[in-house]
């Protein structure tokens, strides 16, 4: 085998992961986007409420795994499956599944991008010089303070807080750290709003999300971005006094 045929097999191998989540999140997009609905899971309530009362621990570990898979994946569906887990299990339980569902989930598709196109990325930032080698060391002085703020701020979309730390070689520890511990504001207020989805059902309606836009919702989330970038302000106005 030639070496040109061994650098594309090495290359087509690193890439599989992100190759394969890549594919099967756009055709997942397309045929799975009007399955995975408040009204699938309206139609399903009564089965699925007995069957949690049957079977909870197989409930929910079908759950946690039906959910990894729409995470790693890129799937349609992520705010509708956290609503579901406060629905199904109550706000205590359904924030603690959620939250790990969804940090394992990012740890896949975190690792499967940084084996390929991440890992190319790093090598290059690594030997890089001028703009790019200062954002570079900006970003590994202030890492955990960046990592938390993908994931604190509203704006930034959650595939997205996935995929930008594995494409700038951020530490995996880190990357889980502030992935498990950043997304449970927002964890807990997708849960709670699915805690009371079953009445929003018995009136034949849909569950209202402005909540999300509320003062008292983005407040918190808010201040929480601002002790976040609190690390990053100070180091920056110490290195202008130089101190």
């Amino acid at each position: 085998m030639s070496e040109t045929a061994n650098a594309s097999r090495r290359w087509g191998l690193r890439h599989l992961p992100l190759i394969v989540i890549l594919t099967i999140a756009l055709i997942g997009g397309v045929l799975l986007r009007d399955y995975l609905t408040f009204e699938t899971l309206a139609a399903n309530r009564d089965v699925l409420i007995g069957f949690r009362d049957a079977h909870y621990g197989a409930l929910a570990a079908i759950f946690v795994c039906v959910y990894v898979l729409i995470v790693a994946f890129s799937l349609p569906g992520a705010a509708v499956a956290s609503m579901t887990g406060g629905f199904l299990f109550g706000l205590l339980a359904g924030t603690v599944l959620n939250v790990v569902s969804a940090t394992i989930g990012a740890m896949l598709i975190f690792l499967a991008a940084r084996a390929g196109l991440g890992a190319v990325l790093t090598a290059r930032l690594e030997t890089s010089e001028g703009t790019v080698r200062r954002l570079k060391e900006g970003l590994r002085e202030n890492e955990i303070s960046v990592l938390f703020l993908l994931r604190l701020i509203p704006a930034v979309p959650f595939f997205a807080a996935n995929l930008i730390p594995a494409l700038v070689g951020v530490k995996f520890r880190n990357y889980v750290l502030t992935t498990a511990l950043g997304i449970i504001p927002g964890a807990i207020v997708f849960t709670w709003i699915g805690v009371g989805l079953g009445e929003v059902f018995d009136r034949g309606e849909k569950p209202d999300l402005s909540l999300l836009r509320e003062p008292f919702v983005l407040g918190p989330i808010l201040g929480l971005c601002v002790l976040a970038a609190l690390p990053i302000v100070i180091k920056a106005f110490r290195g202008r006094r130089g101190v």
